[in-house]
């Protein structure tokens, strides 16, 4: 495997287009991964099984029909403010401003945002194929499939009724996080501001993360994770500009928007929870030489974010079936992964929590 990032065209772009700015539709994306996932939020433990309890029957199972949204990856419809053409690339104040901003985007850009990062296996590089799109909904249960077909096959509904969804969500809890967050989130983007400009962007950015750098005479800002992706941030279509905003509910997470025709968006984490404490040396070693191989490096990456099916983890990196369940073997020997089946799939996923175990380096990258 060599090096794989996600690296930002920024040559050219004016300096007063870099911005940090705080999104309440973004960080409902991340809050909603978190109630999804919670073994990816050790921190937030407490607060997933206390909102989750809270939600009723029927917010509950409307979240679950959408959750492939946000718990397989980060759709872009949580940052419509990064693809509206003619927009100014600046975030909404309240998280109805954020929600018009997204009913603002045509029918095919909204079908793509929601599909394309959720339903491919490419991490959303190339426009969505529907079949695929379809195919892999299939895999994951009736609700993804059938939502997926409804999103394809008549867009308006969904989108109205994915608005509603949001809208409950801040009436049932969002609301009272956002207000708790905001104070945080706003401080910390000031701080940013003032940083980029008294010593510079390549300070700033050391500030957001140590997996972001910046080339100054390439005229490139790398991300570095488990990904391959590049983009501009003087995209005609769009408008020149760069939104870096910062979640509370984002870490391990760092996610960088870098789809065709969007403004670039790097969504970073703010604080970082302890972590337990390590296994024994021996387990240790077991688990760290099951996990020496790059292949199964980038296995990892796919079982972080949801369930697979050998057939497409084989499909997604290009090699057969058999050689793809040697490797998931050594994983599950050493406890790294889960197996269960559902209808006639089987499916594999990354035993998060025993992961955390081998320390934040190892997590932070799988999930970044």
């Amino acid at each position: 495997m060599g090096h794989v990032s996600v690296s930002i065209d920024i040559a050219g772009l004016p300096p007063e287009r870099i911005v940090f700015s705080i999104s309440p539709l973004a960080e409902l994306g991340v809050a909603l991964h978190a109630l999804a996932e919670p073994g990816h939020h050790p921190g937030l433990h407490g607060w997933a099984t206390a909102t989750a309890a809270g939600l009723k029957p029927d917010l509950a199972d409307r979240l679950h029909e959408a959750r492939f949204l946000w718990s397989t990856t980060f759709s872009d419809v949580f940052a419509p403010f990064a693809g509206v053409p003619g927009h100014d690339g600046s975030t909404g104040a309240t998280l109805a401003e954020e929600l018009d901003m997204l009913d603002r985007l045509s029918d095919e850009r909204f079908v793509e945002a929601a599909l394309e990062l959720n339903c491919s296996a490419n991490d959303g590089d190339g426009p969505a194929d529907p079949g695929r799109a379809l195919e892999l909904a299939a895999v994951h249960g009736p609700k993804p499939l059938e939502f997926t077909r409804r999103l394809l096959d008549d867009p308006a509904p969904v989108r109205a009724w994915l608005r509603r969804l949001f809208e409950d969500c801040e009436q049932a809890f969002f609301a009272e996080t956002w207000q708790r967050v905001r104070v945080q989130l706003a401080a910390d983007a000031r701080h940013k501001t003032d940083l980029l400009r008294r010593k510079g962007l390549a300070e700033a950015l050391r500030a957001v993360s140590p997996a972001l750098s910046l080339d100054e005479s390439a005229g490139t800002i790398t991300v570095d994770k488990l990904v391959e992706g590049r983009t501009t941030s003087v995209d005609p279509r769009v408008g020149a500009g760069l939104t870096l905003v910062p979640s509370s509910f984002g870490w391990p997470h760092l996610m960088v928007l870098h789809a065709p025709g969007w403004r670039p968006m790097i969504h970073y984490p703010i604080g970082a929870p302890e972590l337990p404490g390590p296994a024994s040396v021996e387990l240790l070693k077991r688990r760290m030489e099951a996990l020496a191989h790059p292949l199964r490096m980038r296995l990892c990456r796919n079982l972080a974010r949801t369930a697979h099916s050998t057939s497409e983890l084989a499909d997604a990196h290009g090699i057969t079936a058999p050689e793809v369940s040697r490797h998931l073997s050594v994983l599950k020997k050493a406890g790294l992964v889960t197996t269960r089946r559902r209808g006639r799939y089987v499916l594999h996923q990354l035993n998060v929590p025993v992961v955390a175990r081998l320390g934040s380096d190892f997590l932070e990258t799988v999930l970044r």
